[in-house]
């Protein structure tokens, strides 16, 4: 995506939050996904000042290129058909569910709008 290789996902979406394209390779280029998400918490680094509006497209595409270039990962999430998807957790309440079902769940809502794509939906 956008010219460079990825480790996952998770390096993706945290790169994305930064005006400097050295604290993005930097993301990039960290050895895990955790210490990528580590370095995305950084905030000696420059946040790009649109991030709140553009962070929900941009983990949509992180999730799409995922599901679209791994074909054993498309059929999972494929085959979890219509169902509800969750992320499930008490440590965050915007991406995941706050884990009392009080959260947005946006990951939930990403996995599913890219699964309805994915399978040929709107």
């Amino acid at each position: 995506m956008r010219g460079e290789r990825w480790a996952t996902s998770e390096h993706y979406f945290q790169a994305q939050k930064f005006v400097d394209a050295k604290d993005r390779d930097a993301v990039r280029r960290a050895k895990t996904p955790m210490i990528a998400a580590r370095l995305g918490r950084d905030r000696s680094r420059k946040l790009r000042r649109d991030w709140e509006s553009v962070k929900v497209s941009i983990m949509r595409d992180a999730v799409e290129a995922k599901f679209s270039q791994h074909d054993e990962l498309r059929a999972l999430l494929l085959a979890t058909g219509d169902a509800k998807l969750v992320e499930h957790t008490e440590n965050d309440d915007y991406w995941g569910d706050g884990g009392d079902g009080s959260g947005k769940n946006m990951l939930g809502r990403v996995l599913m709008d890219v699964r309805a794509k994915l399978a040929g939906g709107p």
